[in-house]
């Protein structure tokens, strides 16, 4: 019967083989190169947030608020932790999109580590190999950690926390618990609410299994929560007592409140829908439901092995069904798959602003559980249910690379015949229950894990390949999904995947000039940043430069840093994005009115007048997108018309400048 194997054991046998280290150092070395490849090329990526990390470098100020810009306006609509990290790295090296990028890369080899890591406890090295492997081979972690987006920085503390619970549930550790929330605390410090999707079914489950009394646990608990609370408590605590006319305005939020910003912009409001001041939501992000991670948008980014992954968690959670409450084994399932499960459900029914991006958050679990999924099944591959579980996960496997790769007609159209073709090989190959020669049985699971990562690890290679610019991208060809509301097909590179944006636009990636990469202001490809102007004086990326930063031509650079000395801000223009530009082409401070989607109320008419009255901003800008890019009742829109009314314009290279000194 297949229950003599019985459940995994408490410890797997420690001894490492002699391929064990190398393999692994050839696993973290690849992952490297590929992930540090060719950084250059994507500029400087975000340039909302390049924009804010060339801020912190220059000034602490802007560096502990996440500020915009050295002058201290108002912040980026994340708390700053991911720029604390890119900021250090610009002062320690120079400000460029190498020093920028390579943190990110870094964290993306530190993710692969970890799984490994975590994996490497429960299974066998190989188990653990495959599970580094499919977490590096993951197309959207191929893109976001070669990107300067917080997400980075929050699935590696994430997956540090997975490890650290994995750790505490062994003996009843208090000491990686404490490790758990002090993950947890710098998560939300990185993207605020997201990083507590996965904590309530850690904590239940550090609760039921650690094997000590129910009074230690829950003790162990409260003493992580306080560690989570302080961790990440401590920065929001300062925030919102230090007057507000003493730091810079709280960016995506109405109130100039970081707690009305975690709850209501980045909190309830991404669930529901309803986030003031944004760009919309409310069902215009693509059809919410369970088949949301499978569509032609965001399937090719993450979903290559998410049937795998939920086949070995069942899979697993069988198998141990007679293991005692305290089965570390079993428990590992637990974790990685309450992190699929509760992730996966959110990104699927979540009715506000929602990138394909995001997903990346799903890459760790969806590797580990397919990691140790194939070492479970593998253990019981000889009676006939084991045999028959690996043959369909992997048909399963390459039947759904078949159908996404399908959904890139012209990119490798060979590959999906390979693919479906070794699957079925491999699948019956499973079938006679090992008594194959030792050999064959080798070769059959070796191709099945070829099979399995050939589709992702083909949209991770043309992922490093190509650059990526702007505030929306995706990674992989394009399949034709989904993306901005309103918008067409899409799967573009730059800043805007869903084609043309609502109310025009351009829809070839936020760059006019309709390349996949570059063309934001930032460096050229290879080269170090500077003044590329290849779109012009100063032409906006997507959505007016909603989404991607402002290309400046050298001339209108040259008028910025003028006796920029002489003034807080060299000028100021509506939208963080094209701030950004200006800023990252210049060098020099450049007020982002309305924060990053021209809708928040910062400054008001009456500060932005006092602020030319007292000679601090130089020039205005004129253009600009966002929600508040008009004129008219809103407040980038009543600043724009004062201007206009009571200064003198002036074209330089193509870009309507006014001097707010003359």
């Amino acid at each position: 019967m297949i229950t003599q194997e019985g459940p995994a054991p408490v410890e797997v046998r420690r001894t490492t083989r002699n391929w064990e280290r190398p393999a692994l150092a050839v696993l973290l070395l690849a992952t490297a190169v590929a992930y540090i490849w060719g950084l250059s090329a994507s500029g400087w990526a975000n340039s909302f947030y390049s924009a804010a990390v060339q801020a912190g470098s220059e000034s602490w100020q802007a560096f502990f608020y996440g500020s915009s810009d050295a002058a201290g306006l108002i912040t980026v609509d994340k708390p700053p932790a991911s720029l604390w990290v890119m900021a250090l790295s610009v002062r320690a090296f120079g400000l460029s999109s190498w020093s920028i990028l390579v943190p990110q890369a870094l964290m993306g080899v530190a993710t692969v580590g970890v799984v490994h890591a975590a994996v490497r406890r429960r299974s066998t090295s190989a188990a653990a190999l495959i599970a580094g492997a499919a977490m590096a081979l993951t197309p959207v972690a191929a893109l976001m950690f070669r990107f300067n987006n917080p997400d980075a920085l929050l699935v590696l503390l994430l997956t540090v926390a997975a490890y650290a619970v994995l750790r505490a549930v062994e003996r009843a550790g208090t000491a990686w618990l404490v490790l758990a929330g002090a993950c947890f605390g710098l998560a939300f410090l990185t993207k605020t609410l997201q990083a507590f999707l996965i904590l309530p079914g850690f904590a239940i489950i550090y609760l039921i299994v650690a094997p000590t009394r129910l009074r230690r646990r829950l003790g162990q608990l409260a003493l992580a929560g306080l560690t989570m609370l302080v961790t990440g408590g401590w920065w929001v605590a300062i925030v919102e007592l230090v007057p507000a006319s003493a730091r810079p305005y709280i960016g995506g939020s109405q109130s100039n409140s970081f707690l009305e910003l975690t709850f209501g912009y980045n909190g309830l409001g991404r669930i529901n829908g309803e986030e003031t001041g944004s760009v919309g939501g409310g069902g215009g992000w693509g059809e919410t439901g369970i088949g949301r991670l499978f569509d032609a948008e965001i399937g090719g980014q993450i979903a290559w092995l998410i049937p795998a992954a939920l086949i070995a968690l069942a899979a697993g959670l069988w198998l141990g069904r007679k293991a005692a409450r305290t089965d570390p084994a079993r428990a590992a399932y637990l974790v990685w798959g309450s992190w699929l499960v509760s992730t996966g459900l959110t990104f699927s029914l979540m009715a506000g602003i929602f990138h394909a991006y995001y997903t990346v958050a799903l890459a760790p679990a969806i590797a580990a559980l397919t990691g140790m999924g194939a070492y479970r099944l593998w253990r019981v591959r000889r009676h006939i249910i084991g045999a028959v579980l690996l043959a369909v996960t992997t048909a399963v496997t390459a039947g759904w690379s078949f159908v996404l790769l399908t959904r890139s007609a012209d990119f490798l159209p060979w590959l999906r015949w390979a693919v479906l073709a070794g699957g079925a090989v491999a699948a019956v190959g499973f079938l006679p229950r090992g008594r194959l020669p030792a050999t064959v049985t080798r070769a059959t699971a070796i191709l099945a894990v070829v099979v399995a990562l050939a589709g992702p690890a083909a949209y991770t290679v043309d992922t490093i390949a190509t650059a990526h610019t702007g505030s929306i991208v995706t990674a992989g060809p394009s399949t034709g999904g989904g993306g901005m509301p309103g918008g067409g097909p899409g799967g573009n590179r730059g800043g805007n995947p869903g084609g043309a944006p609502p109310g025009g636009g351009n829809g070839n990636g936020g760059n006019p000039m309709g390349a996949r990469g570059g063309g934001d202001g930032g460096p050229p490809a290879g080269g170090s940043p500077g003044n590329t102007g290849t779109n012009g004086g100063g032409r906006p990326g997507g959505m007016n430069g909603l989404l991607n930063g402002t290309a400046a031509s050298d001339e209108l650079v040259a008028l910025l840093q003028a006796d920029a000395g002489s003034y807080d801000w060299a000028a100021a223009t509506v939208g963080s994005q094209n701030a950004a530009g200006y800023q990252l082409a210049s060098r020099e401070p450049v007020m982002a009115l309305g924060g990053f989607n021209g809708s928040d109320p910062a400054p008001t008419l009456a500060q932005f007048q006092r602020y030319v009255a007292d000679g601090r901003v130089h020039y205005f800008i004129a253009g600009g997108g966002g929600m508040g890019g008009g004129s008219g009742e809103s407040t980038t829109g009543q600043i724009a018309d004062w201007v206009a009314a009571n200064y003198a314009a002036v074209t330089v290279d193509g870009v309507t400048v006014y001097d707010l000194t003359a």
